[in-house]
């Protein structure tokens, strides 16, 4: 089953965002109070949205709570994931990985089995994630091996709570609210832990860059958004793929804008993950 255009080219604006908020947590020079402000951005403006809808059903709530755990467990990893390793290595392997394992279990979880056509970008995706982990950005074996470990541990936690959404956003009755609660929510216990721990770094880092909160944060309350709103309306598996043409976007952005350099093996390695995800995506 094909996605209908409009949702396609909402899923894509929303990959692009996606790739535009990572690059934010990366060129921050501390990446998990990078995180976390673009989280209290994300919370901020959810608790106005909920200021002005009806909160979701109650059917939805235990899916919130685990999404909240798991997210909280998410943007700590990926910060680890971002000082451990170049963007364009660690962001393809995470969000090439995530739609993988999210059509493993989409069958037996939510009753939405993969066709052949599909399995067969998953086995795309799986090679070109095998082949990323082989490309090490630094000498020692130990950073070369560092950096896949904690991008394949995102990836975990992003299908984890790709999966539980996608359940508990169609027993919302109104993805919206299911998306402000969950970002809310997600930002209390975040930065309450960073304020206790590193409070004055904290406040030094959110008035020295406060553009990371105010603009990361609507870019992966965008993103996120616009995926919620997808999975109420097509199969979760083939939205979660979609969204992972950022990996062309966050490619681009890790030549363009982190010089990070062409590496040929790792193009080669991200094509065969993004021509998985379009396979898995059914067209």
């Amino acid at each position: 089953m094909s996605i209908p255009l409009p949702i396609v080219a909402a899923v894509l604006f929303g990959a692009l965002c996606n790739a535009s908020w990572n690059l934010f947590v990366k060129r921050g020079d501390d990446r998990f109070l990078a995180s976390v402000l673009l989280c209290l951005g994300c919370g901020v403006l959810g608790a106005i949205g909920l200021l002005v809808l009806p909160p979701p059903a109650a059917a939805s709530w235990p899916f919130i709570a685990a999404s909240v755990a798991a997210q909280v467990g998410y943007i700590t990893l990926l910060a680890a994931a971002y000082e451990a390793g170049d963007f364009g290595q660690a962001y393809p392997m995470m969000r090439g990985t995530a739609p993988l394992l999210v059509a493993l279990v989409s069958g037996p979880l939510i009753g939405e089995p993969l066709s052949l056509g599909r399995w067969c970008g998953v086995g795309l995706i799986s090679g070109g994630v095998v082949a990323m982990s082989f490309i090490g950005s630094g000498s020692a074996l130990k950073r070369a091996w560092k950096a896949p470990a904690l991008a394949l541990g995102t990836a975990a936690l992003i299908a984890t709570y790709t999966v539980i959404d996608g359940i508990g956003v169609r027993q919302s009755g109104a993805p919206l609210s299911y998306a402000f609660t969950t970002f809310a929510l997600t930002a209390v216990p975040l930065v309450g832990w960073t304020v206790l721990r590193r409070g004055r770094a904290f406040v030094d880092q959110a008035l020295r860059r406060w553009r990371i909160m105010a603009f990361g944060g609507l870019a992966s309350f965008v993103s996120y958004g616009i995926a919620l709103w997808a999975m109420a309306r097509a199969p979760v598996a083939v939205v979660a793929s979609l969204r992972e043409t950022s990996i062309l976007f966050a490619t681009a952005l890790s030549i363009v804008v982190l010089k990070e350099g062409i590496i040929p093996a790792r193009l080669a390695a991200t094509a065969l993950i993004v021509l998985g995800a379009v396979a898995v995506r059914g067209f």
